[in-house]
């Protein structure tokens, strides 16, 4: 397998690809809330959106992009309205949204995606979308400035933005992904209030980097949860250009391993940046299982110990009650014996083993505290019943996760 290097890039970093983003005044004031992300010329794309049966306009449309198979040039991100719950004036606000990107960049309606994020059930103030889209034409830019910008444009709740890079080599030529990704709260797996954006410029199969991109999210965002609410608005889009002029993939060749790779290094880091980045969060909390009867078993297991409330709220208080970790994995729907299992604490401050094949063990509670206080706190679960491992992501359960929620519409 080739050898993959991260970088400090962004959604610019693939050749091809240029952002803008301006303040439009969506909702929030004083500050950049819309993003363009173009490309050069038409790209294939792949999707995978939210699983909530009850999915925002922008989710709609952009299924309907990526299931028709036509090639996709340009995204639009707004932020502070969810476009969600919306009726017939929600589908009319995409499709404004891509009439604009048509009229100033002469990019076909059908190959304008749309994303939103925000408050659920307030409509779009339409003038101002547009608005916005027509100022974000005149500025696109392939620096790195403009896809530092376009990433925090796409923020609400965050407090830092996410982005990075990735480069590989296929037959001689340099490949490059950029990316960037929003989410703070109603962050749960099955596709989360995430928003993801992975720009490349390789030339690949469609329908392979549709497998590919469904494959790796199993394993990055889907293993990620910060409250539990699985969003509305959930949506990650990757688009392909292929001007990195490397033969194109069309089989499940070294090449397309190297690239399934990748993505999944880039797909991994945006996701814990996420997942550390929790509404009201102060630590990224990590459950690695190892040792499961299946891989199935590993992913339950290790999303049930980081969405628990009691877990959450444990790490928060740096409480080593091993019991609620334990009694996440029991409700979790996954078969084992729980004499089988032994449960440790790690973090960049050591490593404690606090309980062993049933039975509890007399651990240290200084030490606990010390393991527990870092800012990246693991949960590692040895099942000693088969040989499949998985890692989730969540966070702490603060006192700032409820404020923060509590007038979320203001």
């Amino acid at each position: 397998m080739g050898k993959i290097t991260q970088t400090e890039g962004g959604i610019t970093s693939a050749a091809g690809f240029k952002a803008a983003s301006c303040e439009a005044g969506i909702k929030y004031q004083n500050r950049r809330d819309m993003a363009l992300v173009y490309s050069e010329v038409p790209c294939e794309c792949a999707g995978t959106f939210t699983s909530n049966k009850v999915k925002a306009a922008c989710v709609q449309w952009d299924k309907k992009i990526v299931e028709s198979g036509a090639k996709l040039q340009a995204v639009v991100v707004n932020t502070g309205i969810a476009n969600a719950c919306t009726g017939k004036e929600g589908w009319d606000a995409c499709e404004a949204t891509a009439a604009a990107v048509n009229e100033s960049l002469g990019v076909d309606k059908g190959s304008v995606a749309v994303g939103s994020t925000g408050v659920i059930g307030m409509q779009l103030p339409v003038d101002r979308l547009v608005a916005g889209v027509k100022k974000m034409c005149t500025s696109l830019d392939d620096s790195r400035e403009a896809a530092t910008l376009a990433s925090k444009a796409i923020m609400t709740t965050d407090t830092i933005n996410k982005e990075t890079a990735v480069t590989f080599e296929v037959k001689g030529k340099k490949v490059t992904i950029g990316g960037m990704s929003k989410g703070s709260g109603m962050i749960h797996p099955n596709m989360c209030t995430m928003l993801g954006f992975l720009a490349t410029d390789l030339s690949i199969d469609r329908a392979l980097m549709q497998e590919a991109l469904s494959s790796v999210v199993k394993d990055t965002f889907n293993m990620i949860t910060v409250d539990g609410d699985t969003s509305t608005n959930d949506t990650l889009l990757l688009m392909a250009n292929g001007l990195a002029g490397n033969d194109k993939i069309t089989e499940k060749d070294e090449d397309y391993d190297t690239f399934c790779e990748a993505l999944f290094v880039i797909c991994r880091y945006l996701a814990r940046k996420m997942a550390g980045d929790g509404e009201g969060a102060s630590k990224l909390f990590e459950a690695h299982v190892v040792n499961a009867k299946s891989k199935e078993d590993a992913r339950t297991l290790s999303r049930a110990i980081v969405g628990s409330n009691l877990s959450k709220a444990a790490i928060f208080g740096c409480d080593a009650n091993f019991g609620r970790f334990l009694c996440a994995m029991g409700y979790s729907g996954a078969d084992f014996d729980q004499e089988d299992v032994e449960l440790y604490f790690e973090s960049a401050a050591g490593r404690l083993k606090v309980f062993d094949k049933g039975t509890p063990i007399v651990f240290d509670e200084e030490t606990a505290v010390k393991i527990m206080k870092e800012e990246e706190v693991t949960v590692f679960v040895d099942m000693h019943e088969g040989s499949e491992e998985a890692t989730a992501w969540g966070c702490d359960l603060t006192y700032d996760y409820v404020k923060i929620n509590a007038d979320y519409r203001s």
